[in-house]
């Protein structure tokens, strides 16, 4: 049986153009597991494999695809030996009933094999299956990949008779199924398949274009549809006429993946065109061009070599004219009113300060059970001081605190403008530029900005300390708020966003490098909030916090031994972590490492079934054993270096000197028994692996790293 290559399309209406790369993920990854799973291809050819996917299809390239998959053998499990067979070996008639319900019959006895199934001796039915076809293996992957597909939202709609309707994302109009330069016998959406399909609806040579085998799809499509059917290839293509576009302008085009992403998902034979505006609009904020340009016209504005909007911008059409001239300036037009409304929307929203716009924020419902926007911006400003007060300590905190309480009664104000009320994205974007506008400290204009930073991963952190504190203060006082009234994640649903904020406080205060405990944060946060409305859950908002950081670490690269042994000592300053960490890897590559650690683990079993009740301090004088006399010695003296290179922040050195205790512990465990009769002798011992437990774990819960 010679394998040959496949090629599936299914042609449709526009797609999704925000879906159409998962689209054509899912299409191949479904289709190719499929057929992989029924023998049809083989793992080492799918690494060849291609997808297609534009606005109108979507499509995969197979190589290396059998006509049939090899025969194979199924085995049955009939039944434990005893039950089957009688004394003299003779099938049963449970036996025989179990093999007619298999389409077999007595003569398949002597063909039994006998087998184990892990717990008793059982008889096998083994049957030899002839391969799947192509055919039957590609109707069922298709089946499947089109039920499995990530559709955003399924239609319904009529088919050609008339009477039959099928339900999926976009009407399908025609079905290719090619195994070579042979028609697969397939059928799915009430269309059969053929080897016809059809290119761009205006500029394709010929209406209906013939696929003459697989491996001339991606050709034909292109030369005689017009079409580049590759998104990858499209995206690339986009990519190289936006560059060499904004080169001869001497700019450069706004890198956007996720709008590079869109405007690929909306053309299939794309065309880069350079469009210009009046200058007179660039009096409005580029923020608001930019945002206006991306998200209304999926335009690619132009900016100048320190990063500043020009009045030029590139359009990708999905048409090659030989005179461009009217879709540049119908692209011109359309844009001008858009722009028009921005600078409008700018110009009104000046005429009122936001400190006038204030009182207006009682009437903004925040949450039904937390009350209104003034309420929360009264909070965010009690927070924000309490937090100033200790960051700026004794000579700035009052002057910083005074900042922070101006910019957090200001922050949420630009939510009543109309710009922000026409593009919500660019709430504190706005209110920056109105506070300046208004006569504010840049301070507090640029805390307004960056409170809601970091808004994304690796998005950018507050720059200056107001707008640190302002942006601790808003999201401890969200997720103070909301876990107080029972709002907490679930699983995989955060309608509240509170995981982006508990990282948000995380990367601040580590990132800055503030040292303020997180459980003083957590308490002000707290404070800020009238009694009963947000009730007890500080342990669980900071185990929430905590167990965030852990993730963050994971993926930075620290073990879950590592993380699971600092964060488990469960650290107030997050800002230490990290080099709690290094600390611990540095420690886990001694050799005495892993001693220590199962020593560690051993000590924590006992104390903690001692319980209480044990003597405060070691006493010398009942220190029989040469060798707990010599652990309390050593402990004396490694102590006093791990707590001297602790005290001065060395933790890598405050662990190495712990090595030092590797001998003494050993010998300690070999020749002294700790649970003895004598009360004062277990007391004293308990008491000398209490100090010892204690010395181990001030950086890190050291039995953690024990395997």
């Amino acid at each position: 049986m010679a394998a040959k290559n496949l090629l599936v399309e299914l042609l449709v209406e526009e797609l999704p153009p925000k879906a159409l790369k998962k689209l054509g993920e899912s299409f191949i990854e479904s289709i190719a597991a499929s057929l992989e799973q029924q023998g049809l291809v083989g793992r080492d050819a799918l690494a060849g494999r291609v997808s297609f996917a534009s606005p109108r299809r979507l499509a995969i390239h197979l190589p290396g695809v059998l006509p049939q998959a090899e025969d194979g053998y199924v085995s049955h499990k009939l039944m434990p030996v005893g039950v089957g067979l009688d004394a003299g070996g003779k099938a049963t008639p449970a036996l025989l009933k179990k093999l007619a319900s298999l389409g077999a019959d007595a003569s398949e006895v002597p063909l039994l094999r006998r087998g184990s199934d892990g717990k008793v001796e059982s008889l096998f039915l083994d049957r030899k299956v002839s391969g799947v076809s192509l055919a039957e293996g590609l109707q069922k992957a298709l089946e499947a990949a089109l039920a499995s597909l990530p559709i955003p939202k399924v239609m319904s709609y009529q088919l050609q008779d008339g009477w039959s309707s099928v339900r999926f994302v976009r009407p399908a109009h025609k079905l290719v199924a090619l195994h070579g330069a042979d028609i697969v016998p397939v059928s799915v959406l009430g269309l059969q398949a053929g080897r016809e399909t059809q290119g761009h609806r205006f500029e394709a040579k010929r209406p209906v274009v013939t696929i003459e085998d697989a491996d001339s799809y991606a050709r034909q499509m292109e030369a005689e549809g017009a079409v580049i059917a590759g998104f990858n290839a499209r995206r690339a293509e986009i990519e190289a006429q936006l560059k060499a576009a904004a080169a001869k302008e001497g700019l450069q085009p706004l890198e956007d993946d996720a709008l590079l992403d869109e405007v690929t998902a909306l053309v299939e034979r794309p065309n880069v065109l350079t469009c210009r505006f009046e200058e007179a609009f660039l009096d409005v904020p580029q923020e608001c061009l930019i945002l206006t340009m991306k998200a209304n016209q999926k335009y690619f504005p132009l900016l100048d070599g320190a990063g500043r909007l020009t009045h030029k911008f590139l359009v990708v059409a999905n048409i090659r004219p030989d005179d461009p001239s009217t879709v540049i300036g119908g692209n011109e037009r359309v844009v001008r009113p858009r722009l028009a409304d921005a600078k409008f929307f700018y110009d009104q929203d000046r005429k009122r300060s936001l400190m006038d716009r204030i009182p207006d924020l009682d009437k903004v419902v925040y949450h039904s059970r937390l009350g209104s926007q003034g309420e929360r911006s009264q909070r965010v400003a009690a927070i924000a001081r309490a937090i100033a007060g200790q960051l700026g300590g004794p000579d700035d905190g009052e002057a910083l605190a005074r900042q922070a309480d101006r910019a957090a009664m200001l922050a949420k104000a630009d939510l009543l403008s109309g710009m922000v009320g026409e593009f919500p994205e660019l709430q504190g974007v706005m209110g920056r530029y109105y506070a300046l506008h208004d006569g504010e400290a840049a301070e507090v204009a640029d805390a307004i900005e960056d409170h809601y930073k970091p808004r994304f991963a690796g998005d950018s952190l507050p720059r200056g300390p107001v707008g640190l504190c302002l942006a601790l203060a808003d999201k401890l006082e969200t997720l103070v708020g909301l876990f107080g009234i029972g709002q907490q994640p679930t699983g995989d649903k955060d309608p509240f966003a509170l995981r982006r904020h508990a990282l948000g406080v995380i990367r601040i205060l580590v990132e800055r490098g503030i040292a303020l405990p997180l459980p003083g944060l957590i308490e002000a946060a707290f404070a800020a909030f009238p009694a009963g409305l947000a009730d007890e859950s500080r342990n669980d908002l900071s185990a929430f916090i905590l167990e965030r950081f852990a993730g963050l670490l994971r993926e930075q690269g620290y073990s879950t031994q590592e993380v699971d042994a600092v964060l488990g000592l469960g650290p107030a300053r997050l800002d230490l972590v990290p080099r709690r960490l290094d600390a611990v890897r540095a420690f886990g590559q001694l050799p005495e490492a892993a001693s220590l650690a199962a020593a560690n683990k051993r000590v924590g079993n006992i104390l903690k079934k001692a319980g209480g009740g044990m003597p405060a301090q070691v006493d010398a004088t009942l220190l029989q054993e040469p060798a707990e006399a010599a652990l309390s010695a050593a402990l004396a003296s490694a102590g006093t270096q791990a707590d001297d290179a602790y005290v001065r922040g060395d933790y890598a050195g405050s662990l190495k000197a712990l090595a030092a205790l590797k001998q003494p512990v050993d010998d300690f465990f070999d020749r002294v028994m700790v649970n003895v009769d004598d009360a004062a002798l277990r007391g004293n011992r308990l008491a000398l692996l209490a100090r010892l437990h204690a010395a181990m774990n001030r950086v890190a819960d050291l039995s953690r790293l024990s395997a």
